[in-house]
């Protein structure tokens, strides 16, 4: 019977540890997301700037369209 119980204990500490894994992953991930959002055109746009280009908005578009198909 003792054996049976610790199987049993450390079955549910597993599924609740995964569980609380789970939602601490989620936090940190959209955490990150907010403070580091995927590139947009303003982005783009800032970069083509760097290079000392005025970019066109077929350039941006084309770009952004490159950069969602990759996703």
């Amino acid at each position: 019977m003792d054996f049976l119980q610790s199987l049993m204990y450390t079955a549910i500490g597993l599924v609740v540890g995964g569980v609380a894994t789970f939602f601490w992953t989620k936090r940190k991930f959209e955490k990150e997301l907010k403070e580091n959002p995927p590139i947009n055109e303003k982005m783009i746009r800032a970069m083509f700037l760097q290079m000392g280009r005025k970019p066109s908005e077929a350039q941006i578009r084309q770009i952004m369209k490159s950069v969602n198909q990759n996703r």
